[in-house]
């Protein structure tokens, strides 16, 4: 007796033959890479990197700041003063390492090695190795325009 392999339906899906298979999975590959692609590319228009203040910033003294007294505009790192001779600025970052150093009766002092300034930001006790730099002060209208990328000579006051 011989046996017969049992009839197939024309309802049954014809089997996929090995290249077929192997030509759809890269096209599969390639489609979905290119998606990918796309989709990176839709974020490129957007900024990677986050917006930072303008270096060159208007600030508006308190009446009431007194001569020889720090006022520290909020998010900052500088300390503008007024005296009679004028107004001035000092860089509230220390020339050690780079942190943003305290605001104090006697002056500035760093909280991360101990470095201290006096009120003009000379050094007065280390490890810094130089004082605070001071900053171009302009007056405009009422207010002063403090540029923290210009550093002028310590002593330098604007009127």
């Amino acid at each position: 007796m011989t046996e017969e392999s049992p009839k197939k339906s024309r309802l049954d899906p014809e089997p996929i033959a090995r290249r077929d298979f192997l030509g759809l999975s890269a096209l599969f590959a390639a489609a979905s890479t290119l998606f990918f692609a796309l989709l990176g590319m839709l974020k490129l228009p957007k900024t990677a990197v986050l917006s930072s203040p303008s270096k060159k910033f208007p600030v508006v003294l308190p009446d009431s700041l007194a001569t020889g007294e720090a006022f520290i505009p909020q998010g900052r790192s500088v300390a503008v003063f007024r005296d009679e001779k004028g107004v001035y600025a000092i860089s509230t970052i220390c020339t050690h390492l780079g942190c943003v150093v305290k605001n104090n009766p006697e002056g500035f002092e760093c909280p991360c090695h101990g470095s201290r300034f006096s009120v003009d930001g000379t050094v007065t006790k280390g490890p810094a190795p130089r004082p605070l730099p001071w900053l171009k002060v302009t007056r405009n209208g009422d207010k002063w325009l403090v540029d923290e990328t210009t550093i002028v000579t310590p002593g330098t006051k604007a009127t």
